[in-house]
């Protein structure tokens, strides 16, 4: 199972039934790829899921995660900060490089900035692009 980091926005929109994306959020629940989180991105993921659902979705959506096997939990010492135009995008780098992920879903035009250093080297995938992931 390939080690996976996803920004905020985009687990908020994969959770939704609705979502064009939600193939990703069924492949997490398959265990077809390990998610890797960090304490302050658990704590993103729940404060911004509460502001586009309500406290028991989030809620429900941060013990369903706690409860899956293919999740690795990592405490980041080492702060890569490679990107300059948010730095609150950082916990997301700083979390694939302890986790020894290699790939990043996100739709935020900031972590371009990934593609700009060698160091560490993290792609950086469209929910689209990692959903072709997916079925290759």
């Amino acid at each position: 199972m390939r080690p996976v980091v996803i920004d905020t926005n985009c687990l908020v929109q994969i959770i939704s039934k609705r979502s064009p994306y939600r193939p990703i959020w069924d492949a997490f629940l398959e265990k077809r790829f390990t998610l890797c989180v960090s304490n302050e991105i658990l704590e993103e993921y729940q404060e911004v899921i509460e502001q586009h659902t309500t406290p028991e979705i989030a809620e429900n959506v941060i013990l369903l995660i706690f409860n899956q096997r293919n999740v690795q939990y990592v405490d980041p010492h080492f702060r890569v900060r490679p990107i300059v135009a948010d730095p609150d995008d950082d916990k997301f780098v700083d979390c694939a490089y302890a986790a020894g992920a290699d790939l990043i879903v996100t739709e935020d035009s900031h972590f371009n900035a990934l593609s700009q250093s060698p160091f560490p080297y993290i792609e950086v995938l469209s929910m689209a692009g990692f959903m072709g992931r997916l079925t290759e």
